[in-house]
């Protein structure tokens, strides 16, 4: 944690009750599986697409630049509304704001996959996007005041809930769509999965008393504060690399002549390593000294990932010994950054507020990164005429993560003056 700064200090966030009132009541391990099936509805509307692309593009009739919207839109909504996060907490209670935001998952999920026509099905995605924009800096300040002395546990509860639910819906994504009549079927059973998330989280989530409070007219972030900023840029780009291979990493393997199943199950690994990647942070951050060095080795190994997918040649499954190997690493070394990503509010925060108020930030700079990727290599995919060129731009973009993280230092996270808001 940091050290303590100015109690005069503006953070420049609305205070929540629940980030006065002191430590929640509620049992760690209720928080833990609160956050965890909270963070189940989260993603899967983002990586059951992936899989399902060529045949969404067949029935729609849309090419892969629109196409990427469907993954783009739901990260654009996540920097957008960002910001307005703490504002939804602070009007009706952190508890409430979460249940509101996966009530929009799961319901505008739902009538997503009864949307006739390519423009309601992509409209309805910017109602998925508004409950997974706002979520972020929510589930932050619930883990600094419900778990204040294990962050990096609850942190890892709704990371984890987040990975274990898109990794299931990319993995799954296939099977649905047969079981369910095709990717309707598929897009509807997400949406009832996050509707079983709502009422897990209401049953098991702390409900402090005294939740409500008039809510500011407008979200106020910390702009001056550069440590949000330079979070908002490392984690971008992670994030840029995972939308992007969720998007496209079925389609590459694709055009190199695996199966649509095969496709479908290289997704489902490439965000699935991330669950044994969030059960070794805690050995990660014991093993090594800082977040810097903790961030720079993860995105080494995402490099050292990202090159194996690039390079690898076509033929199918069998003409690829690597093709397996090199997409996990990317993912395991993509699945690293993300929580220790997800912490650094903590680290720098010294109440609740603060840390709701230094993600809202982080996630508008990082995800405003993020929203290009998909829909870019769809376009560069477009104007070549395969993957091969956007491939090494991924490889690019993971060296820029690795060079990035070397900026981090602990001066900047744990000792930045409070004049530099």
């Amino acid at each position: 944690m940091t050290t303590p700064r100015s109690a005069g200090a503006s953070v420049g966030a609305p205070v929540a009750p629940d980030a006065a009132d002191g430590p929640s009541q509620v049992p760690l391990w209720q928080v833990v599986a609160a956050l965890f099936v909270a963070g189940l509805a989260f993603r899967g509307p983002v990586l059951v697409v992936g899989p399902l692309l060529p045949e969404i593009q067949a029935d729609l009739d849309i090419p892969h630049a629109i196409a990427g919207l469907l993954n783009t839109i739901p990260v654009l909504c996540m920097a957008l509304l960002a910001p307005f996060g703490p504002v939804l907490a602070a009007s009706i209670g952190p508890t409430r704001a979460v249940a509101a935001c996966l009530a929009f998952v799961g319901g505008f999920g739902l009538l997503r996959a009864v949307a006739p026509g390519a423009a309601p099905v992509i409209v309805l995605t910017i109602g998925i996007g508004l409950g997974m924009g706002m979520v972020g800096p929510v589930l932050a300040q619930v883990v600094r005041h419900a778990a204040p002395r294990n962050l990096e546990l609850g942190t890892g509860a709704y990371a984890m809930g987040y990975i274990v639910g898109a990794s299931s819906s990319a993995a799954l994504a296939v099977t649905l769509a047969a079981a369910f009549g095709g990717w309707r079927g598929a897009f509807a059973a997400i949406g009832v999965a996050a509707m079983g998330s709502l009422v897990a989280w209401w049953f098991l989530a702390p409900h402090d008393g005294h939740e409500r409070r008039i809510a500011p007219r407008r979200p106020n972030l910390p702009w001056r504060r550069g440590v949000a900023w330079l979070f908002g840029i490392v984690f971008g780009i992670q994030s840029l690399l995972f939308h992007a291979g969720v998007a496209w990493l079925a389609s590459i393997y694709l055009e190199r002549g695996w199966t649509a199943a095969e496709g479908a199950y290289l997704t489902a690994v490439f965000s699935g390593v991330g669950i044994v990647a969030t059960l070794v942070v805690p050995l990660v951050t014991r093993a090594l000294p800082s977040r810097r060095v903790q961030l720079a080795a993860a995105s080494a190994v995402a490099v050292i990932g990202a090159i194996g997918v690039a390079a690898g040649p076509s033929g199918g499954a069998l003409a690829d010994p690597l093709g397996l190997p090199s997409v996990a690493l990317f993912g395991f070394g993509i699945g690293l950054t993300f929580p220790l990503c997800l912490t650094l509010p903590l680290d720098a925060a010294d109440s609740p507020a603060e840390a709701s108020s230094v993600a809202a930030l982080m996630l508008l700079v990082g995800y405003l990164i993020s929203s290009v990727g998909p829909v870019l290599l769809g376009a560069i995919r477009d104007a070549t005429g395969d993957f091969t060129i956007a491939g090494w731009l991924v490889v690019g973009m993971a060296v820029v993560l690795l060079g990035g993280t070397f900026s981090l230092s602990p001066r900047l996270i744990h000792g930045e003056p409070r004049a530099a808001q």
